[in-house]
């Protein structure tokens, strides 16, 4: 979705990193899911469903800034 729209973005690889999984877990609120997806530093949108649901709603493109 984000790739369609044109989006940069940076993906970043956690798996076997306990640390960076425990830093992202408290930035998403407990979640410990992947992906989890976070606009800027500060706004955390979720899972991959919640994405899709931003855009459903939309809602995403003004996120985005797009």
């Amino acid at each position: 979705l984000l790739d369609s729209k044109g989006v940069e973005y940076t993906e970043y690889s956690i798996d076997g990193d306990d640390e960076a999984r425990a830093n992202m877990s408290k930035r998403a609120g407990g979640r410990r899911t992947l992906p989890q997806i976070f606009i800027g530093k500060s706004y955390h949108v979720g899972g991959c469903d919640d994405l899709y649901s931003l855009e459903g709603e939309g809602e995403l493109d003004d996120l985005l800034g797009i």
